[in-house]
């Protein structure tokens, strides 16, 4: 027993410097977040600049033209070369698991959006992979990690306020009732990915839970179901008032937003269309804090695909938009998962806005997406 205590005594004589200098270690990395998360089989953000630098090339496949002029500036700061290729959201996704699949030399880092296929196509198969910096990571919230989200767009329901700046309604089954028939413009979902998995999320059982309790608030009784659930009680009574599917946002904006018109219009798309209200003289407002949604909100992902041939310029890149290169992009509308980044133009900021709005849950899109689309088919 006396050995035995002994050879205990060593031990935590042996371990304790170890275990003071661990701590006046942690200690230090606080004043430098850039470091924090920093692994050993990590590299500190000199070496991955360096690395980079070796690597010499960077290819970006994005859905906005923004991303030509970020990139370029990108690549004079670190003397890389830089190339953008603009795709639009339907083959952005086909393009890059065709691409990862074959593991040829193509993209380096992707910008794309659609929940349901980029969990489907890219994710499940490990086509992609998240990258959150390690500056970044004990700042952006953790639901915006992993799939690590780069841009938030919002759809809210707007209004005409032409006539009356007060906002028309209070609670979503309002849209449903005969006073807002054929009134009501909604982009085709089977036109747009985010807008079929808005649809998508309703039928959630959280979100129908949300949507059955707002019936009973504005009705003063309980959903009588002829559907699975709430969700797809609002979607069909949704659809059966006259719903007007458009085909752009801009051009719904412009059919809502224009004056002059006999009856007060609505519509559920971009807030980013306001920022040009005023030039198009529009006469355009956003509802708020609407029961049990003001609308949905969605993100933009950017992976690093499997076949990257310049990952460390890949995830320097990455770090860059999700800091100082947002800058471009930080108007009314679009929000930085990155809560550093405050919207310029936007008094309301996202973790705002995320009370308010249908967040896009991927893996279940994934899921139950084709459910949704047969259910909407069957009611049109």
């Amino acid at each position: 027993m006396k050995k035995y205590r002994i050879a205990i005594l060593f031990m935590l004589l042996a371990v304790l410097p170890a275990m003071i200098f661990a701590g006046g270690s942690k200690e230090q990395q606080t004043t430098k977040p850039a470091e924090k998360e920093v692994t050993a089989d990590e590299p500190t953000r000199d070496e991955l600049i360096k690395q980079a630098q070796a690597e010499g090339t960077l290819m970006i496949y994005s859905p906005s033209s923004r991303h030509a002029k970020v990139g370029a500036k990108f690549g004079e700061l670190y003397g890389l070369k830089v190339e953008v290729v603009q795709l639009k959201d339907t083959e952005m996704v086909e393009k890059i698991s065709k691409e990862a699949a074959a593991n040829i030399d193509a993209a380096d880092v992707v910008f794309c959006q659609d929940g349901g296929r980029v969990y489907s196509e890219l994710i499940e198969p490990g086509y992609v992979k998240s990258y959150c910096p390690p500056s970044l990571r004990d700042i952006i919230p953790a639901k915006y990690q992993n799939p690590q989200v780069w841009d938030i767009c919002t759809k809210q329901i707007i209004f005409n306020s032409e006539k009356s700046t007060e906002q028309p309604i209070k609670n979503v089954w309002e849209l449903t009732e005969p006073q807002w028939k054929g009134k009501v413009q909604f982009k085709d979902p089977f036109g747009e990915g985010v807008n079929m998995n808005f649809l998508t999320m309703l039928t959630k059982p959280e979100q129908a839970e949300k949507l059955a309790a707002a019936y009973k608030n504005r009705y003063g009784k309980d959903i009588v179901l002829t559907t699975p659930n709430a969700g797809y009680e609002w979607i069909k009574a949704f659809y059966n008032n006259g719903l007007l599917l458009g085909k752009s946002d801009t051009t719904m904006s412009e059919a809502i937003g224009a004056k002059g018109q006999k009856d007060q219009l609505m519509g559920l798309f971009t807030l980013n269309k306001l920022r040009s209200a005023k030039d198009k003289n529009l006469a355009l407002q956003t509802c708020y804090n609407v029961e049990p949604f003001t609308g949905f909100y969605y993100p933009i992902y950017t992976f690093i695909p499997s076949n990257s041939r310049n990952p460390a310029a890949a995830k320097l890149f990455i770090e860059y938009c999700l800091t100082e290169g947002y800058a471009a992009w930080n108007e009314l509308g679009d929000y930085s998962p990155n809560p550093q980044n405050k919207n310029t133009e936007d008094p309301i900021q996202i973790s705002q806005w995320a009370e308010w709005l249908v967040w896009e849950d991927p893996q279940w899109v994934s899921e139950a997406r084709v459910d949704v689309e047969e259910f909407i088919n069957s009611i049109m």
